[in-house]
């Protein structure tokens, strides 16, 4: 073997490391994305079934559809605070959804019905709080979030009857 067959040999180890590298980053690439969207299904699910997000949603369950920032007062400094505490929590989600940050499908079937039915009580109060205090952003991505899942979510066939037929992968 000559000088010149061990130049041709050289360059043909150094190509094969560089596409072998690159083939290891794409995958890597790919398995990052997916763990992210893991993580981020994980923390959606984690604040959708916290106990301090379950019992606001059980105030504001009982309150009426499109409640008044008026009654909302007289419900007390509890209220108050769900009202807040579901809006902050799904104008986060919101611009999560927005950026691509969680996915809206998981959102949807995860927390659809949920942030639907919650803008469907705080809609009116929340634009209330928009005029009281001169801020037209209040809230802005729970509005968008509620409208995008009630446009999206199938409640002709909910999960129930969809999925009737689903059975478990056996490993």
């Amino acid at each position: 073997m000559d000088l010149q067959d061990l130049g041709n040999l050289a360059q043909a180890i150094g190509a094969a490391t560089v596409v072998a590298g690159s083939i290891f980053a794409l995958i890597q690439f790919i398995e990052y994305k997916r763990q992210r969207q893991d993580a981020v299904a994980a923390e959606v699910m984690r604040t959708f079934i916290g106990a301090e997000f379950c019992r606001a949603m059980t105030l504001l369950l009982a309150l009426p559809d499109s409640v008044s920032g008026q009654r909302l007062r007289e419900e007390g400094a509890e209220a108050q605070y769900a009202a807040v505490l579901v809006c902050c929590t799904v104008e986060t989600l919101g611009i999560l959804v927005y950026k691509r940050i969680a996915p809206f499908p998981l959102v949807v079937e995860l927390a659809g019905g949920i942030i639907v039915v919650m803008w469907r009580k705080l809609g009116a109060w929340c634009i209330h709080i928009r005029n009281e205090q001169r801020q037209p952003s209040w809230a802005e991505w729970f509005e968008w979030l509620a409208k995008q899942c009630a446009k999206h979510k199938d409640e002709t066939y909910p999960a129930y009857v969809k999925h009737i037929d689903w059975t478990p992968s056996r490993r």
